[in-house]
């Protein structure tokens, strides 16, 4: 797949932006990346959006800038012209998708029929943009286009807000979402720029949905990991369990002997995507230094960071 559609889909989340001021792009694009959202499809439903995306490409080199609506060949050269990276249309016109393809620009065109959806897979495009993704029956209709259809994603846009999110994200062939409940017009315009970046924020955490799992007490030796086991369940009416070889209290409390590989302490997080959160991580500086199955649970994938709290390694697990 494209790298930047790797980049989308490693976000998870593209920002659907109708800008009527040009003047507020820097401001704008600025609130995405604060909220960790470094992406941004600038809409061609007003005359400000070319020298929109212009102003951030140029200014916010961070930030992947691409142009959507777009309905005609002259948009697409004039989107390309001021530095999209990547076409997005509400429907499958051929004409955009021959020129996006013969000048090597990602284009994800809008279908929402398989008949559409051929269209597309004749022209070896790895993903499509589904439209209007709720009014078209939502994830249902999307599992069942891609049954007979194996390898294209879909990136839905129509509907999607925080509350439906993530059931669209759990399914493995979405590469991502289309939304504007986070950067809506009305915001923009109002210059409510504060606020746009704790909407972004708020959705950003929506997609990873971290949560702590588990932490991994050092006890100093296997004996005392099992009475420090049986101490919590008498106190707190915990059961008494088993992960990787070490005893569990509870749901949460991992008792690490001398024999443990961390001793030390370790703190288990868990994500709704395992790759999506390496990625994110990966921007901060914070990489995988080794994966492994997490405990005995074979549905658990397990990453450790370079990454310690207090002593304390950082364990990421895919929910």
């Amino acid at each position: 797949m494209n790298e930047i559609l790797e980049k989308i889909g490693e976000l998870g989340l593209v920002p659907v932006i109708k800008i009527e001021r040009a003047g507020d792009a820097v401001k704008l694009g600025r609130a995405l990346v604060e909220g960790e959202l470094p992406v941004a499809e600038v809409t061609f439903r007003t005359d400000a959006a070319v020298e929109a995306i212009g102003t951030l490409t140029r200014e916010l080199p961070e930030l992947l800038v691409g142009a959507g609506t777009v309905l005609s060949v002259d948009q697409a050269e004039r989107a390309a012209a001021a530095g999209a990276r990547f076409i997005v249309s509400p429907g499958f016109n051929p004409k955009v998708v021959d020129w996006c393809l013969d000048h090597d620009i990602p284009v994800t065109p809008g279908i929402n029929s398989p008949s559409q959806l051929e269209m597309a897979l004749e022209r070896e495009l790895p993903a499509v943009k589904f439209f209007p993704a709720e009014a078209s029956g939502g994830l249902q209709m999307i599992k069942a286009m891609a049954a007979p259809y194996g390898g294209v994603k879909f990136i839905p846009t129509g509907g999607i807000n925080q509350s439906n999110l993530q059931s669209y994200l759990s399914y493995d062939r979405i590469l991502a979402c289309g939304g504007s409940w986070m950067v809506k017009g009305d915001l923009i315009s109002a210059g409510k720029f504060k606020e746009i970046t704790g909407l972004v924020r708020s959705a950003v955490a929506a997609v990873h949905g971290f949560e702590i799992a588990r932490v991994g007490l050092p006890t100093g030796s296997a004996e005392k990991a099992a009475e420090t086991a049986q101490l919590l369940s008498w106190l707190f009416f915990w059961p008494v369990g088993e992960i990787g070889g070490a005893p569990l209290a509870g749901s949460g409390v991992e008792l690490l002997g001398d024999g443990s590989a961390d001793s030390r302490g370790a703190i288990f997080i868990a994500t709704n995507n395992l790759r999506r959160a390496s990625a994110y991580l990966k921007r901060k500086g914070i990489e995988a230094v080794s994966d492994s199955p997490a405990g005995q649970d074979s549905r658990e994938t397990e990453i450790v960071l370079n990454l310690e709290i207090h002593g304390y390694t950082v364990h990421l697990l895919q929910k």
